[in-house]
């Protein structure tokens, strides 16, 4: 990350809240990452998610 790039902020979570979140680090990858990797990972969740329930509400058709 460049200097621009990164800027310190501080999010509160519960010490439990913490550990959990350091268990999923990988050796050597920074919190952001895994953040980072979070997000990614719930966005497509969504976009599966909002694909899924469009099918069976009908908004899709058949390509022929």
């Amino acid at each position: 990350m460049t200097g621009s790039e990164c800027s310190t902020k501080r999010i509160p979570v519960r010490p439990s809240t913490w550990e959990e979140l350091y268990e999923l680090r990988e050796p050597g990858q920074t919190f952001d990452q895994v953040l980072s990797d979070m997000v990614a990972r719930e966005k497509r969740r969504r976009l599966f998610e909002d694909a899924d329930r469009k099918m069976r509400d009908g908004h899709f058709v058949e390509l022929e």
